[in-house]
């Protein structure tokens, strides 16, 4: 014992603060600490989907009250460098696009180092990135420069993205083997929620910094880097990872069957993508999340075209006969209608994650593909019959299982790939995000531009488009019947995985059990870790339902 005891402290005294060896749990470690540590980090990068708030301010940065146009003719090269004339929107927005095309390719090229340099690590560098990329575009704002832009929040803070995200999964997923999808719904619950938290925040930070020479964008640029690197500091610095051989005490790993398809073994980060099944998966993913990204970026127009005038009491009125006022009106109503779908994404991660443990995941995902397939093609009809409360029910529901795709994949990865690489394999599989990123809002927005030139009216424009979504979710239910268990070839040898594991054997001499680590502990820490993330979330909760109250008042 003594010699343990020994070989225990000269490892710890050897490695540095950040490093995997240092965060291994002791005993007496309560693993309920780990999911608010990943929260407290998700929710700020997932402000990524909330910076379209920022896009009508900083199209007037020089005009104030009106934006200055740049003479007919210049090029985005123009755009990237003037200091004369506002930026477009559609300038601005291309920021969505670099936010997750980097996030699934750093997510992809530095998962394996992830693994091995432990969540730790990875959430300080995380936290580095995002919150320098909001400073770098800080400074773009002030000296109106579209290129730091770009390079600080596109690039460098999706790069910091990519990491965050992945940052927690094969750590809750080696905490709660007994509650795969529910531990990661929890975290990923809070990409979702980040715009939630994020946007209210951002409009109060820039009326307070709004004075007569500027309206406080860089300025709230800055507030927000420095509030968001706290956070996502606390959360590094609450991650813990298990030691090699530990399960919850009292649990009993499921039955390997093909039935199941729960895999007790592992196959190595340079195998997974050389089989079958992680293509299929990709594919399963790629298509639910193209199909919900599309309505995500249309949803506001969409209701607004759809309904026209009959959303504020006028019936009779079709979109192309409102006034500006009127316009304006219901721009209000389509705002909260996006609102209320976010809570649906929100709650969604949670909630079919979770129903994932019950019935598995691969009924889960069948789930996802038949009840979208009939919602979407029931959208039409319920345009048609006028009923706004289908309309967003339905769409409610739909965004609820986008959000539970991203929550439920992890989990499904870890049953057919193990656990040892999952948070690598999953940083893989996140280039399907990027890729639907692209897939989903080409789809809708083009085939949207076809229609319209094709002299179909507005409230019509639509049909076509959830007829084809629902056709690619036929497509992923197929491929998600095809996946099915690993050949035996593809696990590593038992040896292997324990040379992997030695270091965290040695670094706290465990044997497989319990040793009083991962019980639930309601104490001060405890306390105080859920408050400092479940505050917000309830805040921003609130503001959300305030504003989407106005589309049934």
């Amino acid at each position: 014992m003594m010699a343990a005891d020994t070989t225990a402290n000269s490892i710890d005294g050897g490695v540095g603060l950040l490093d995997r060896e240092r965060i291994i749990a002791k005993p007496g470690f309560n693993r309920w600490l780990v999911p608010p540590a990943a929260l407290a980090i998700h929710l700020c990068i997932g402000m990524a989907y909330g910076f379209s708030v920022f896009w009508l301010p900083l199209s007037r940065q020089l005009g104030g009250k009106a934006s200055i146009a740049c003479p007919d003719g210049a090029g985005v090269f123009n755009a990237l460098f003037t200091t004369s004339c506002d930026w477009k929107i559609s300038e601005l927005g291309w920021m969505y696009t670099l936010f997750f095309v980097f996030l699934g390719s750093a997510a992809a090229l530095w998962g394996g180092w992830l693994e091995r340099a432990g969540p730790r690590k990875a959430g300080v560098v995380a936290a580095v990135c995002w919150c320098g990329g909001l400073l770098i575009s800080a400074v773009g704002i002030y000296t109106h420069q579209l290129w730091l832009m770009w390079l600080g929040s596109g690039v460098i803070g999706g790069i910091g993205l990519g990491l965050g995200y992945i940052s927690p999964v094969s750590t809750l997923i080696k905490w709660f083997p007994d509650r795969r999808g529910m531990a990661t719904g929890m975290a990923i619950m809070g990409f979702g929620g980040g715009a939630m938290i994020g946007a209210p925040l951002a409009n109060f930070l820039m009326n307070a910094f709004r004075m007569p020479d500027s309206n406080g964008v860089w300025q709230t640029f800055v507030a927000m880097a420095v509030i968001y690197f706290m956070f996502m500091l606390g959360g590094a610095f609450g991650y813990r990872v298990p030691p090699a051989g530990w399960q919850p005490e009292g649990w009993v790993p499921p039955e390997q069957s093909r039935r199941a398809m729960i895999t007790q073994h592992n196959v190595h980060l340079r195998d997974a993508h050389k089989t079958r099944q992680f293509w299929l998966i990709w594919l399963v993913l790629m298509l639910n999340v193209s199909a919900g990204i599309g309505v995500i970026g249309m949803a506001s127009p969409m209701l607004q075209e759809i309904f026209g005038g009959s959303l504020i009491g006028h019936p009779e009125l079709k979109f192309s006969e409102l006034n500006a006022e009127q316009r304006s009106m219901i721009a209000a109503i389509a705002a909260g209608f996006t609102g209320l779908l976010s809570l649906f994404n929100i709650g969604g991660r949670f909630f079919w994650a979770s129903l994932s443990d019950k019935i598995g995941r691969k009924l889960t995902y069948y789930a996802f593909f038949a009840l979208g397939i009939a919602l979407y093609a029931l959208v039409p009809w319920s345009a048609h019959v006028g009923s706004k409360a289908l309309f967003v029910l339905f769409f409610g529901i739909i965004l609820s299982m986008y959000g539970g795709g991203f929550a439920t994949v992890p989990a499904y990865l870890a049953d057919i790939f193990g656990t040892q690489f999952v948070g690598a394999i999953h940083g893989r599989l996140l280039t399907a995000w990027s890729t639907a990123g692209i897939v989903g809002p080409v789809v809708v927005n083009y085939i949207r531009e076809a229609q319209l030139n094709a002299g179909v009216p507005r409230e019509q424009v639509y049909d076509f488009t959830m007829y084809i979504l629902a056709g690619m979710l036929v497509v992923g239910f197929l491929c998600n019947f095809l996946v099915g268990p690993l050949a035996a070839h593809w696990f590593m040898k038992t040896e292997e995985v324990a040379s992997l594991q030695a270091r965290s054997q040695v670094a706290v001499s465990v044997t497989p059990g319990s040793m009083g680590i991962g019980r639930w502990q309601l104490n001060a820490t405890s306390v105080l870790a859920w408050l400092a993330v479940g505050i917000p979330i309830a805040w921003g909760a609130w503001v959300t339902l305030k504003s989407a109250f106005v589309l049934f008042n």
